[in-house]
């Protein structure tokens, strides 16, 4: 393979488990660091994080500010380590964990923007009795033509090839499983508190924008993408931020995005593994141009898989 060029990707909400990050807590100063930070602005989260069972961490009051930790310990333990990325993305929440990163914001401020964040957002989940369903085995096309055909259904999330998230209300989204089998897919339901991404959001972006009016954020110091554009943040990041909560995650075009630039090491930083395998998924379709059959993918979401990975690509 050609000279790394590494991107760094931060995991999203769905990612979290009991436990989390408490390896990086133990073994990394600058992972530490972080979690001291929040904790200091919210007590309590350290032992959300480690202690907190399935039912507190799937709040998204909670789940935002806990992943945003261990994301941002996962990468401060990388950077601690003498790796650095070329690239930075993040999934959903994880891109404010990638632009506090970048230096676009200050850790804590990125951390006060998430609890904002997950707290309009749960109020938004709140009012409507919405879910999310994963579709597999269908085009993005096919997914955007059924939910054309049932009121109240959203493509959200575009995953990868074969995987797209939609959101919905829950009744609605019972008449499009049905259709989805029709079509020859399949539906998964997902463990989440709401429908995110959706029109469904838009007072929690609303109330989003108005926030961020307050805080200072600057141009990214590493090259960071965006979720709403799947390019380069440019221009405007406050609206972008904003926009991202009512807004289909485009992950797929993203990947493809970084892909052309030159990225080749895709690491994921924070719980879980989710993220590698869609990029796996990615890198290995035909509309990854330039991709390489061997992308290196790797997770860093504990002291364990940090040390095994520095080793392999240093």
């Amino acid at each position: 393979m050609d000279k790394l060029t590494i991107a760094f990707m931060f995991a999203g909400q769905g990612s979290q488990y009991p436990g989390m990050g408490r390896s990086l807590y133990d073994n990394s100063p600058a992972a530490r660091a972080v979690f001291e930070m929040a904790e200091s602005i919210r007590p309590g989260t350290i032992a959300q994080c480690f202690n907190g069972n399935d039912e507190i961490l799937a709040r998204t009051e909670n789940t935002q500010p806990c992943i945003y930790c261990v994301d941002l310990a996962a990468a401060a333990a990388l950077k601690e380590a003498g790796v650095s990325a070329a690239m930075l993305a993040g999934f959903s929440l994880g891109e404010i964990a990638a632009l506090a990163f970048s230096g676009a914001v200050s850790y804590e401020d990125g951390f006060s923007l998430v609890c904002m964040r997950a707290r309009f957002m749960q109020m938004a989940a709140d009012a409507v009795d919405a879910g999310m369903i994963a579709v597999l085995k269908l085009s993005d096309d096919e997914v955007v033509s059924l939910c054309s055909h049932v009121e109240n259904t959203y493509p959200v999330n575009f995953n990868c090839p074969g995987q797209v998230v939609v959101a919905g209300e829950k009744s609605a989204l019972e008449h499009l499983k049905a259709l989805i089998k029709d079509a020859g897919g399949k539906s998964l339901p997902l463990k989440t508190s709401g429908g995110f991404h959706s029109p469904m959001m838009a007072d929690a972006s609303r109330q989003f924008a108005e926030a961020l009016e307050s805080y200072e954020i600057i141009p990214p110091k590493t090259t960071l993408f965006s979720n709403y554009s799947a390019k380069q943040y440019l221009g405007n990041i406050k609206e972008l931020l904003a926009r991202q909560i009512c807004s289909p995650v485009r992950w797929s075009a993203e990947v493809e995005s970084m892909i052309s630039m030159g990225a080749n090491t895709f690491i994921e930083v924070g719980p879980g593994k989710t993220l590698c395998g869609l990029v796996q998924r990615i890198a290995s379709s035909e509309r990854a141009i330039g991709a390489s059959r061997t992308c290196n993918i790797y997770n860093i979401e504990d002291y364990e898989s940090l040390i095994e990975t520095v080793g392999k690509i240093s």
